[in-house]
């Protein structure tokens, strides 16, 4: 007898995250090798266009050409810290070392500051008060809207002002200590967010890599007073980091539809209020690399490795029927989907129309 042609979610059980796990389970494993070679490849050529337009004069187009793909091959390489956030530790053996060499020190950045992130994707916590990258932005004027992205123009500098300054002093000074850990220690756009303060296990690395970030930025501003590297080197570095920070934080506006006001959402509105871009080109492909286009798609599967999340998408898409809710989390481009946003025409979320398991709702 023929085989029998596989079933889709289409023509039995509906789409729940116990069926994808037994059907895609190939795709939860991350590949060392991918990881890798994006990693140092984006970090290889984000760094080479840094020297290149460090040295290139300023009003030339090879500066501009120069400054544009260091922006966008660091920005890439500099996401990895989402990756690192939802990678068991291990996985990868000495990625995390290698990312915040790479990246993550030089632009004070380390990794801790993304441990966080987990509050994101609970449930419990998920666009509440208690989530550190959910506001209600689809309230919010357009003007409002314009100074979030503005404000990311200060951002190397406060970096430089909690890793440099304030966080060495902290270890002298107990309730700065607490206040930093609480307020200024994790990548946040919700202000009334209050980090936990960290476990006695966490104690060292939180140390290590406080240490290893200050140290990066007094021995680069010791160089620069000393005249190597000149002074310019310091606003090249500057505008790179302002914009890798500018960029993220307009490709944060598309994430996301932003309707909640605080209250708990379940695992189904989780998956509504997030966002799956399509199309879009190169501005979506380069503003949200490393599998941030598949947003929706991330927020229902989480620990699947960005290098997959296309191929499932692509899959789900295929399979599940046009009117699915799945469907209803695609926008075709980041300009798409924060033209809605600050338009207010996103349609808030229905969450009739697809169900989850008890273990979807609970993961």
């Amino acid at each position: 007898m023929p085989a029998s042609a596989p079933q889709t979610f289409s023509d039995r059980e509906p789409l729940s995250l116990s069926v994808v796990r037994r059907r895609f389970a190939s795709t939860f494993s991350p590949n060392p090798l991918i990881y890798w070679c994006d990693l140092l490849i984006s970090s290889i050529v984000g760094w080479s266009a840094f020297l290149i337009a460090a040295t290139a004069p300023t009003v030339s187009l090879l500066y501009v050409i120069a400054t544009l793909v260091a922006i966008v091959a660091l920005l890439r390489a500099a996401i990895f810290i989402h990756e690192l956030s939802h990678m068991k530790r291990g996985t990868v053996p000495g990625f995390e070392l290698a990312w915040n060499l790479l990246v993550g020190i030089p632009f004070l950045l380390p990794s801790l500051m993304y441990d966080s992130h987990g509050d994101h994707h609970r449930q419990a916590t998920f666009a509440t008060v208690h989530d550190p990258e959910y506001a209600p932005i689809a309230q919010w004027s357009r003007i409002r809207v314009a100074g979030f992205v503005v404000s990311t123009l200060v951002v190397p500098i406060l970096l430089l002002l909690r890793w440099g300054v304030v966080g060495p002093l902290s270890f002298f000074l107990s309730p700065l200590r607490h206040f930093l850990i609480a307020h200024a220690s994790s990548l946040a756009i919700n202000h009334h967010y209050e980090r936990p303060q960290p476990s006695p296990q966490e104690q060292l690395r939180w140390y290590t890599q406080e240490t290893a970030t200050a140290l990066s930025a007094w021995t680069a501003l010791l160089a620069i007073a000393n005249g190597t590297p000149p002074l310019h080197w310091a606003y090249q570095w500057y505008i790179v980091g302002a914009g890798i920070a500018c960029v993220n934080q307009v490709r944060t506006l598309a994430a996301h539809r932003y309707h909640n006001d605080g209250q708990q959402l379940t695992a189904v509105e989780q998956l509504l209020d997030s966002i799956n871009l399509t199309n879009g080109y190169f501005l979506t492909v380069f503003a949200a690399p490393v599998g941030l286009r598949y947003h929706a798609l991330h927020h229902f599967l989480p620990t699947v490795p960005y290098h997959s999340l296309g191929r499932l998408h692509r899959q789900l898409l295929t399979e599940l029927a046009p009117d699915s809710a799945y469907h209803r989390t695609v926008e075709h481009g980041l300009l798409s989907a924060i033209q809605k946003l600050v338009r207010r025409s996103f349609t808030p979320p229905n969450v009739g129309a697809l169900r989850t398991d008890r273990a979807g709702e609970e993961a």
